[in-house]
């Protein structure tokens, strides 16, 4: 069947050719019309990625660039050569019987991938006479359609980058790594190469192709046979199993793709490229296939056939299936997916394994990494795309759970031997591609490798033919059968040598001489059975393979069963002569002859013949095979034909009648002779029946000896993959040590008896380990941190304590402290065996105590500077009250009327001199307190105004002149309003206290913006001013150098300016007397979360 499609109305076959463009396929559509000639005798489909709801000027465009005919693709339009159609928006286009199909869609349900679907219509239409170019654009539109392409024997196109681009490289990029582009070359260079593709002239198109298949037909079979054997001896694989019709088309394929004239030219490409064979190996697998192929049929599978394969099996238990044919694993991982998701739902599920094999090395390496782009899942659920893949960019990668049950490797069903005792095979789409031998071959392996009542699953369209006695439909319409109890003896392939090759008929020097050929070859057939003799092909037993024509006069079915024996159906009065010929011929090897042979004919007369007994030349592992001729002859000398027209002598008449009677004795003695036969034949019958058994045996030994040789293959092939595994973990402990290099963390990994497994370097310095420590507990170690409960931990992370953390530092002078980790090691059961311990060093820690120890050094440094300023503080109230009370005392004793009037002013000072004691406690309690701030948004100067307020009526007459400067536009303040309020008072009192004695009393409050998000507060006095010693102490608690001061409200102000992000600083005042300072932040720029 040809690969190019039906065409209307009988047109001759033209290339068609799909263009696909999106993001910045503009330029390069240009680019690839100004270039192409003006009558290329093809015809172009655009499809472009468009804006659904915006109206396209692409054909307008393409239309100033070619003088081609461009149109907007319509519904039904039948496609000619050197016209360009261009996809409208909100539609998508295909292409069946060479007529366009539009299918207009709305601006939320288009297509997301029209160049793949037309690309695939175009395939199934125009076989090897569609082309898909792929061009600039993101995505991976496109891959799918090549693929449809190329396996309908067509040719692909992308873009490479040159001065016209692509602009995105997505789409051509996505293209060329499926492996299934012909040609990556620049947009410029496309049509020259299109040209040369398909490089006959305008309207010579068809009749060219007519006279190349006419001289492929007669050509077609030596040239397949030539081809094969260069294939064997290039690449070592057989492809004469190969359908011819399919192979010569790929062989056509790569032939246009050389530019070669004829075939015996592409032999001659074959026989000096080696490359060439590869590639020509790579066209002939056509590896193409798909997650989920026929979603009915594997529906069916998940639904009816997969439950099956595990009735009855346990933990101990083993489902085998095998896929021939894999290519690039997408089926195979199909099936492991059915299977993991029915066995992921028992409570004891039996090992499960996936063999899938092919013959080319290059699909199997892309099977085994287990890497697809995005577009192949297209069929694959979500659900099960998020539960068995794991997304990676550009694609996905198959999750371990189903890459673990699936081993692929190399292996030839038709050479190799097969697998046995398989639950399944799944062959989808394989065998469409053998001729019958191979068929032939096949079908006996898989029901020799599959259980009784194993599962074969084909594709749809293949079937089990004539092959019913071993397999019964399960399922016929999705194609899934049975292997039978049938028994029929397989002999499996034990050698490399493959299929026979077909004979080779040599090349044919031109197509003159192989129409030659092939008329000689008809006149010949047509003649042969009217002149031949009639003859017989039989076995060295006589048993008769093979009869002519007209060989009924010889040859008689004796009565009874059945019989082919040939002394048993030739003419009895032939029987002697045939038996005598057939020995002698079997005992010398040469030519036997017996000639003037008589026989009585149905008429009472008698007719002569001449026998020709010929041995065959032995075909290998055949026995021995004679051709007997039959040639009639005319009467031998002295005997007179029947009918002569001169009556006999009395003589001859005697003579005659003596001659009848000893033949009759002669037949007498021949039937005893064949009674004595029949009896040794029945004794060799026996004989034969016992010598049957020892074949049996035989066979069983040898049975047994494929049995091994197959589980032998499967070792094999289960060894490769474990050689896989070693040079995966290989890299895998080679990234890991380089990784304990590189980021010097020290580990050391414990077995259960707390032995050293292994050690990272910078572990030595810590247990003084070398290389001959591994194997040594490391409690017998010494080691340089203080850690006496190191042994108990490890035991107890043993015992499934869980892991321990904890810092240690180390037994220097100078601290060193160590973060440490005991983890339990654990298998893939979750059985703990051991124990790592990872010491990583904290320079952070050791820092942070020193910073400790300084800070608890200056606290102390504090403290003792408080302690002396409260004793000396609280001494001072306390002696002033012993001081009154002694003198209450005395005035107490005295009597009524000799006591002084002065004794209420007494108590009122002890009572002052108590309350002093009580706000020196206060200040002291809020002074250590560390009470965050009430933070709300309020007016500062409003906050200022009430302060002022509040001291003025407190001073009263004493207070000093108060002046405002309230400068600040904004006084949005975030602060605690009270602590604030606090401060303002505790610096108004300073300053009025400074002034004390001053002759000029003036207290000045200002405020000003000094950055985006911050003001700045000064209240200024006029008093003594700041003594330069003083100064730089002066927010030391209980520094004072006032007579009545504690010291102590400075040191509370600077902390509650710095608890709001502020700052608090004092400096002298330019006009005499000191400025105290502060800033606060503002509400511009902080969130309400701080707000609220």
């Amino acid at each position: 069947m040809s690969e190019a499609g039906p065409v209307t109305n009988q047109q001759p076959l033209f290339p068609v050719v799909g263009v696909g463009a999106s993001a910045g396929g503009l330029r390069a559509l240009e680019c690839f019309f100004e270039t192409m000639p003006a009558a290329p005798g093809m015809a172009f489909v655009v499809l472009m990625h468009l804006a659904p709801d915006k109206h396209s000027l692409l054909t307008e465009i393409l239309s100033r660039l070619t003088n081609m005919s461009v149109t907007v693709a319509q519904d039904g339009l039948v496609v000619e050569k050197n016209n360009v159609y261009v996809l409208p928006p909100n539609a998508t286009l295909a292409m069946a019987s060479g007529t366009l199909k539009l299918h207009v869609t709305d601006a939320l349900h288009h297509e997301r991938a029209p160049i793949d679907a037309f690309f695939s219509s175009l395939a199934c239409d125009r076989g090897n006479y569609a082309v898909g170019v792929v061009l600039s654009g993101n995505g991976n539109d496109g891959v799918l359609g090549v693929k449809a392409i190329k396996e309908a024997g067509g040719f692909t196109l992308a873009q490479t980058r040159d001065s016209s681009g692509p602009d995105f490289s997505g789409m051509p990029d996505s293209a060329i790594a499926s492996g299934m582009v012909d040609f990556a070359i620049s947009v410029r260079s496309m049509p020259d190469r299109l040209a040369k593709i398909f490089q006959a002239p305008d309207g010579a198109g068809d009749s060219a192709a007519r006279s190349e298949e006419s001289e492929e037909e007669a050509v077609a079979e030596g040239a397949r046979a030539a081809i094969c054997a260069l294939l064997i001896r290039k690449t070592g694989h057989d492809f004469s199993g190969y359908k011819t019709g399919t192979f010569m088309r790929r062989v056509h394929r790569r032939l246009k793709m050389h530019q070669c004239a004829n075939v015996a030219n592409y032999i001659q490409l074959l026989e000096s490229d080696s490359h060439e064979a590869t590639q020509l190996f790579h066209d002939l697998m056509i590896n193409v296939t798909d997650f989920f192929r026929d979603r009915e049929a594997f529906e069916a599978l998940r639904q009816t056939v997969i439950p099956r394969l595990f009735e009855g099996k346990g933990a101990s238990d083993w489902v085998r299936v095998w896929t021939p044919g894999c290519s690039t694993g997408e089926e195979a991982i199909s099936i492991a997916i059915l299977l993991r998701e029915y066995m992921d739902g028992l409570p004891s599920p039996p090992r499960v394994t996936v063999f899938a094999t092919d013959i080319d090395e290059n699909a199997l390496a892309k099977a085994r990494a287990g890497r697809y782009p995005e577009q192949l899942l297209r069929h694959v659920s979500p659900e099960r795309r998020d539960r068995f893949f794991i997304a990676y960019p550009g694609g996905y990668m198959v999750a371990p759970v189903v890459r673990d049950i699936c081993v692929f490797s190399p292996h030839n069903i038709l050479r190799d031997p097969p697998f046995s005792r398989m639950d399944m095979i799944s062959c989808r789409n394989l065998l469409i591609y053998f001729d019958a031998e191979a068929q032939r071959r096949a079908f006996p392996l898989f029901h020799y490798a599959l259980r009784p009542g194993g599962f074969l699953f084909l594709g749809l369209s293949e079937t089990i033919g004539r092959f019913s006695d071993l397999f019964a439909p399960f399922d016929n319409v999705k194609c899934v059968y049975r292997a039978s109890e049938a028994s029929r003896t397989t002999r499996l392939p034990l050698s490399v040598s493959g299929l026979p090759l077909a004979p080779f008929a040599g090349r044919p020097s031109d197509a003159a001489s192989a129409k030659g050929a092939l008329q000689l070859r008809e006149v010949v057939e047509s003649r042969v059975a009217r002149l031949t003799p009639p003859h017989v092909v039989v076995a060295a037993d006589g048993e008769i393979l093979y009869a002519s024509a007209r060989t009924g006069k010889y040859l008689e079915l004796a009565p009874g069963a059945p019989n082919r024996q040939l002394l048993t159906m030739a003419h009895k009065d032939l029987r002697l002569d045939l038996r005598g010929a057939l020995r002698e011929a079997l005992q010398t090897g040469q030519i036997t002859e017996r000639a003037n042979v008589r026989f009585e004919t149905e008429n009472q007369g008698f007719d002569y013949v001449s026998l020709r007994v010929e041995p065959l030349p032995e075909r290998t592992g055949d026995v021995p095979e004679l051709l007997i001729v039959f040639r009639e002859c005319a009467p031998g000398a002295g005997e007179a034909a029947p009918g002569c027209a001169h009556p006999p002598a009395p003589e001859a008449n005697r003579v005659d009648a003596e001659l009848r009677d000893a033949r009759k004795q002669l037949h007498t003695t021949i039937e005893e002779y064949e009674i004595a036969l029949d009896e040794l034949r029945s004794a060799n019958e026996q004989m034969m029946s016992l010598n049957e058994e020892l074949q049996s045996s035989n066979e069983e030994l040898e049975s047994s000896k494929e049995e091994l040789q197959s589980v032998n293959e499967e070792m094999q092939t289960v060894n490769q993959e474990i050689l896989n595994k070693v040079q995966d973990l290989d890299r895998a402990n080679a990234d890991l040590s380089n990784v304990f290099v590189s980021v010097r963390i020290a580990a050391i990994f414990l077995d259960r008896h707390l032995a050293i497994r292994s050690f990272t370097p910078p572990s030595a310095q810590l247990f003084n380990l070398i290389s001959t420590d591994v194997g040594r507990p490391l409690t017998h170690l010494t080691t340089t941190l203080d850690y006496p409960g190191l042994e108990d931990d490890l035991r107890k992370v043993l015992d499934g304590g869980g892991p321990v953390e904890l810092s240690v530092r180390n037994k220097d002078a100078d601290p060193r402290y160590y973060l440490i980790r005991l983890t339990p090691d654990c298998d893939s059961a979750g059985a703990v065996n051991g124990v790592v311990a990872t010491f990583i060093d904290a320079p952070s820690l050791s820092r942070a105590e020193q910073s400790i120890e300084r800070l608890f050094a200056e606290r102390l440094k504090a403290m003792q500077a408080m302690a002396a300023g409260l004793a000396h503080e609280i001494n001072q109230p306390l002696a002033a009250i012993v001081m009154y009370l002694e003198a209450l005392r005395r005035q107490a004793a005295a009597k009524p009327d000799a006591r002084p009037a002065s004794l209420e002013t007494l108590l009122d000072k002890v009572i002052g001199q108590s309350l002093q004691a009580g706000r020196i406690i206060h200040n002291l309690r809020e002074f250590i307190s560390q009470n965050e701030p009430n933070t709300t948004i309020f007016s500062l100067h409003d906050l200022i105004r009430e302060t002022v307020d509040q001291f003025k009526a407190v001073a009263q007459s004493d207070a000093p002149l108060l002046t405002l400067a309230l400068n600040a536009e904004n006084d949005r303040a975030v602060a605690d309003r009270t602590q604030i309020n606090q401060v303002l008072v505790n610096l108004m009192k300073n300053g009025q206290e400074a002034m004390e004695g001053s002759s000029q009393r003036e207290l000045t409050i200002r405020t000003s913006r000094i950055e985006d998000d911050m003001v700045r507060i000064d209240v200024a006095d006029t008093g003594a001013g700041l003594d330069s010693a003083v100064q730089s102490r002066l927010f030391e608690p209980f520094l004072s150098t006032k007579m009545r001061g504690m010291g102590i409200g400075l040191p509370i102000s600077r902390k509650i300016i710095e608890a709001h992000s502020g700052k608090l600083w004092a400096s002298p005042n330019p006009c005499g007397g000191a400025v105290f300072s502060f800033t606060l932040p503002l509400a511009a720029h902080v969130s309400s979360e701080i707000v609220a």
